[in-house]
């Protein structure tokens, strides 16, 4: 049964130890870690710590792959994927998010679809890649860097990431997206975006995805999946701002998807 999960992203630029505070506060199932700058979300028994002491289990991990995480646990790409599933595993969580290499990680890139698949043989771990975009500096033109391309249904990942956030930017349709992906989808990022050339990840509904829509074809396929709310709250005036900010996304959830009703703050 799918969970509804919000992502340690979620609360930026407050830790990972928050994010637990606030998923055990509103009644989320779980908890997203990206591995990211912040201390905690890098050290296992702190997180086993936390979820022990909210009593929310973890997931998934993201792998720390982004441009601004890049120097986390090292440089070496596979070495990080490989930490990544050790986490996920130390943690309970069956699932690792990770994102296609940039383009100038050339010796990376020829293998990846292949390293891939040998690192879910090898782990029990599934490897969820995830959809992405193209860089642009204006709503007409846009420049590929990610190899083998950012639209992870043209690959034969077992285990894929829909993010509806990066959909925008593409210009991707979200629910055809799933079409292809069919039963490799197995993890969403639920947020939104209103198709500018940056990576918005708003409150769903407060975008032009038709979050709502999408969440309900979800359902009526049987999708089993986590659905993980990683929004961007780093805008909000205050914790109270926050909360509802991230009360609003879980509540957008259950409606759509389903799931039961959210925690009382």
């Amino acid at each position: 049964m799918s969970r509804i999960g919000l992502s340690t992203s979620s609360v930026y630029p407050e830790s990972a130890a928050h994010a637990f505070g606030y998923a055990a506060q509103l009644g989320y199932d779980g908890v997203e870690v990206m591995v990211a700058l912040d201390r905690l979300s890098q050290d296992t028994s702190a997180l086993e710590k936390l979820s022990a002491h909210h009593g929310v289990p973890v997931c998934s991990v993201h792998a720390p792959c982004l441009l601004f995480t890049q120097r986390v646990w090292g440089t070496e790409p596979w070495g990080k994927l490989e930490r990544s599933a050790e986490m996920a595993a130390a943690l309970g969580a069956p699932v690792v998010v990770v994102h296609p290499p940039f383009r100038w990680q050339k010796d990376y890139a020829r293998g990846f679809v292949e390293g891939i698949a040998a690192l879910e043989e090898s782990t029990g771990i599934a490897f969820a890649v995830e959809n992405m975009y193209p860089w642009r500096a204006s709503s007409k033109r846009g420049m590929e860097m990610y190899l083998p391309g950012w639209d992870p249904s043209t690959e034969p990942y077992a285990n894929t990431t829909i993010d509806l956030s990066h959909a925008a930017i593409a210009g991707d349709d979200v629910v055809a997206m799933a079409e292809r992906l069919g039963p490799r989808l197995r993890h969403v990022h639920l947020t939104d975006g209103t198709g500018s050339v940056k990576d918005e990840h708003l409150v769903p509904g407060r975008g032009s995805m038709d979050a709502a829509g999408f969440l309900r074809h979800l359902a009526g396929t049987g999708f089993a999946g986590d659905i993980v709310l990683e929004i961007n709250t780093r805008r909000c005036a205050d914790r109270e701002e926050r909360i509802a900010d991230l009360r609003e996304s879980l509540a957008f959830a259950r409606e759509h998807f389903g799931g039961g009703e959210p925690g009382e703050a």
